[in-house]
């Protein structure tokens, strides 16, 4: 299991996936800002994750099934490893080295890159999809804890273009092509939840311990921007 991050007090407001529902729900809530690290562990371990997102499309770059296929997840690619590199910046920009701020996660997230690969090509592209769109959510709403001037910079970061709309276009067009492939894509994404949301769960369980009733609500926000992903697959969440 993934430990993500450690704790930190709270320092401003976060980036939020949605609304919140009712005034109860506002003061029960864990409030993930309380639970973030310090900024160099926070980096080390989300640059990691984008890198291993980026290793990910790679793959899928590399066992596309056309010209056309390999050029869109090249495009995916760039885009994480500019995350990547963003991540990287923040870190010496604190005077501080990237590989040995990553070492520290780099065994615990491999183990997770290896559970979570997908068997084929599609499998690939619904891991990336689904993976790094949960642990990008739920890094964003962290980073609403750092410090102000790099909490803005990096939500505004990973808020940037994720390049989803070409492996949803990919997706697509193979379910229409083989409608068979929606059952297991759909199982796939099932299963990826899970292990991704235990990513999620063991950094906040390491800390804090919050009660289930108060860290439901941060993880019925997770699973609902989930759905909605899966939703533009035409997949069952």
């Amino acid at each position: 299991m993934v430990k993500l991050f450690g704790r930190r007090p709270r320092r401003n407001d976060a980036a939020r996936l949605g609304p919140r529902r009712d005034s109860s729900a506002a003061v029960n809530r864990v409030d993930l800002e309380e639970l973030t690290p310090e900024l160099l562990p926070y980096l080390g371990q989300a640059a990691y994750l984008q890198l291993v997102t980026f290793e990910t499309l790679s793959r899928a770059v590399a066992t596309a099934p056309s010209i056309a296929s390999k050029e869109a997840m090249s495009r995916c690619a760039a885009l994480s490893l500019a995350k990547h590199h963003g991540l990287t910046a923040e870190v010496v920009r604190k005077g501080a080295q990237p590989g040995s701020t990553m070492q520290p996660y780099v065994a615990a997230i491999d183990h997770y890159a290896r559970v979570t690969a997908g068997a084929d090509w599609y499998e690939t592209l619904v891991t990336s999809y689904v993976t790094a769109g949960l642990l990008d959510d739920f890094s964003r709403q962290l980073a609403g804890g750092l410090p102000s001037d790099a909490s803005e910079r990096i939500v505004a970061l990973l808020s940037g273009d994720d390049g989803h709309e070409l492996i949803v276009a990919e997706l697509r067009a193979a379910i229409e092509a083989n409608p068979r492939l929606a059952s297991r894509l759909a199982l796939w994404g099932r299963r990826l939840v899970g292990d991704t949301l235990l990513v999620a769960r063991s950094a906040l369980a390491a800390h804090s311990h919050p009660d289930e009733a108060r860290l439901e609500p941060v993880f019925t926000e997770l699973i609902a921007a989930h759905t909605r992903r899966m939703d533009a697959l035409g997949l069952t969440a």
